[in-house]
């Protein structure tokens, strides 16, 4: 039972970027059978939260609060900069008053993406550094989500209860984090690897799950935009790249940065928790501004594999050609 679960969640890692896309169109397939499970999708994903969150210690954190700069640069990437060049990519294509670029938004403000930490430790850079900065993002997550929203759109635009959006990031991201933290600590660090065989497995399963009944939620309203999926698609690519982009030149303010640091800022600014944006945009949005944070879902993974083989290149390179 033991090495099938573990083999289970290796597998899935191993196939993220097809697995979940394929997820994704499974939900718009099922949507009627699966529209009456969607209440499901915040204990689901309080779950996958307090899973990622075993495998980080109060140490993790006191060694990212060591490298101050590096942690400010990261957050100001993926928080700062990246949310400005989706409001002016969106406005510029939709309108400031689109829906679609409140999705847009809502991509770049969501918190970094758990998912980073596979592939930047499968990319050779820094997973404790990476899995620390996810955690302190996540639990930021209530101040930072709904502050960011109302400085870009506040109420003008949609109207939404972010006092309600506050609790709800609490009670699924923040709490779960906690409480991760906390068993970890408890267990000085052996909770994680004791229980892989099994949470992990079930981890993966809910993450698709996630998926699925948040397409579902979607699909009724999303078969009627197939003409504008031909300008948004492209879009959400475009912004995906840029996400990316942005962390892999922004590491060069770090002046000198190793390669270490380049491919965990790359991931850290180019992943989100797409699964959390998109419980966020079915929940608080309309269904045309869920459509950009769907299709991040579909992209973003097969993003960072095309990521990987790069810096994999470049690794090989180096030592097939030492300086």
């Amino acid at each position: 039972m033991r090495s099938f679960g573990l083999a289970f969640a290796a597998w899935f890692e191993k196939y993220t970027f097809l697995l979940i896309p394929g997820s994704l169109v499974l939900g718009w397939l099922l949507s009627d059978y699966l529209l009456d499970f969607v209440h499901w999708i915040p204990y689901l994903f309080g779950y996958i939260t307090l899973i990622m969150a075993l495998g980080c210690g109060i140490r993790h954190l006191q060694g990212v609060l060591k490298k101050p700069f590096a942690v400010i640069l990261t957050l100001l990437l993926a928080h700062a900069a990246a949310p400005v060049l989706a409001y002016g990519l969106g406005s510029a294509v939709f309108g400031a008053q689109s829906d679609y670029t409140i999705g847009l938004l809502l991509f770049a403000i969501i918190p970094l993406g758990i998912s980073s930490v596979m592939w930047v430790g499968s990319s050779g850079g820094s997973v404790p550094f990476i899995l620390a900065v996810v955690v302190l993002d996540t639990i930021l997550s209530p101040l930072v989500v709904p502050a960011l929203m109302d400085m870009f759109i506040g109420d003008a635009l949609v109207t939404w209860n972010s006092s309600e959006l506050i609790l709800d990031l609490l009670t699924m991201v923040v709490l779960p984090t906690l409480i991760g933290v906390m068993l970890y600590e408890v267990s000085k660090g052996r909770m994680k690897d004791w229980s892989a065989p099994v949470t992990q497995p079930i981890s993966k399963l809910f993450f698709m799950l996630v998926v699925m009944l948040n397409a579902a939620a979607i699909a009724p309203h999303a078969a009627g935009m197939k003409d504008e999926m031909l300008v948004v698609i492209p879009v959400v690519l475009t912004l995906i790249v840029i996400c990316y982009l942005l962390g892999y030149f922004g590491s060069y303010a770090m002046l000198g940065p190793t390669q270490e640091m380049q491919i965990t800022f790359t991931y850290a600014s180019g992943m989100r928790n797409i699964s959390l944006g998109m419980v966020l945009a079915t929940s608080y949005f309309s269904p045309q501004a869920s459509i950009p944070v769907v299709l991040g879902i579909m992209f973003q993974q097969p993003a960072a594999t095309v990521i990987h083989a790069l810096f994999h290149r470049r690794r090989t390179r180096a030592v097939v050609y030492p300086k």
